[in-house]
């Protein structure tokens, strides 16, 4: 499935995106159910497709059987259309967002920067994620303010020092972010404060859509691109990782529980703005487009604050 966050008339709600547009997945459930025969169908959906997307994945616990019944019963005339809908980001609040750094071997060398002998990690504050069409908030002052384009794991189930050979099997499903950077904050201070570079309001751009681990399939062979003002700056593939999906997720679950919407980004290829001679950084009224195949394109503006 491809799920989304959306909103409609003021509510937020999950929904699942299809050739025919936005399904309502909880009303979908509702309709399966009572066409079981279910004696209260409304209060069963209900339960198990909340309105929050973290709830969902861990009352779904990775079966999404129920849901692809209910998504392939429902008629189209029950399908919004996309327009119709503003799309959120899939984990509007995730509880905890981490990032891989320099996982790419060509990102690595263009910094001038050896591969790591264990995964480089940092956090991105949940307070900055927002969706697909939302603004990049330039903060005042900050004038290295760069793109990432990047293939994001979601957790489906609770994961405590798990093997990589059985890391995937928690995967709820995976999406976009764009791991966007002050580098000022990330190079030009002492100590260096990546986590606080990356954590600035807005600077999660997450999704369109989550699309599950069942459809979306092997992660290690994904073409990830990202356009600035429709020129090309990134593009590169997963094969690419120094360190794969599975190895990052078990490398992490020793150390710290990963929880049904957890999600980490797995780093970025090569061609970000502040290792170009000369530097090219975003401003005011651009646009920046992240595009992960299997998934979709994330696309926002820049702007400055109001």
């Amino acid at each position: 499935m491809r799920l989304v966050t959306y909103e409609t008339t003021g509510e937020r709600r999950i929904g699942a995106e299809t050739a025919e547009g936005i399904l309502d997945l909880r009303d979908a459930v509702r309709a399966l159910l009572s066409a079981r025969g279910s004696g209260d169908a409304a209060a069963e959906a209900s339960w198990l497709v909340p309105a929050d997307m973290t709830a969902f994945l861990a009352r779904s616990a990775n079966d999404f059987a129920l849901c692809t019944e209910a998504l392939a019963a429902a008629p189209p005339a029950a399908h919004q259309r996309p327009g119709a809908v503003t799309l959120c980001a899939p984990l509007p609040r995730p509880g905890k967002v981490i990032g891989v750094g320099r996982n790419y071997g060509a990102h690595a060398a263009e910094g001038g920067l050896a591969g790591q002998e264990q995964p480089r990690l940092f956090a991105k504050f949940s307070s900055s994620v927002i969706g697909p069409g939302a603004p990049v908030i330039r903060p005042a002052g900050i004038r290295q303010l760069d793109w990432e384009v990047e293939l994001a794991v979601v957790v489906g189930r609770p994961m405590r020092n798990v093997t990589a050979a059985e890391a995937l099997s928690f995967v709820a499903g995976y999406t976009i972010v764009n791991d966007i950077s002050a580098r000022e904050f990330q190079f030009d201070v002492s100590p260096p404060q990546t986590t606080f570079a990356k954590s600035h309001d807005s600077f999660t751009p997450m999704g369109p859509v989550l699309v599950t681990a069942d459809v979306f399939g092997d992660p290690q062979d994904v073409e990830v691109r990202c356009e600035v003002n429709g020129t090309e700056v990134q593009h590169g593939n997963t094969a690419d990782m120094i360190f794969d999906c599975a190895t990052i997720l078990a490398y992490i679950s020793r150390f710290a529980t990963l929880e049904p919407g957890d999600v980490i980004a797995t780093g970025t290829p090569a061609g970000v703005g502040h290792f170009r001679k000369p530097p090219i950084y975003l401003r005011p009224g651009d646009r920046v487009a992240c595009f992960v195949a299997g998934i979709g394109t994330l696309e926002n503006p820049v702007q400055d604050p109001a």
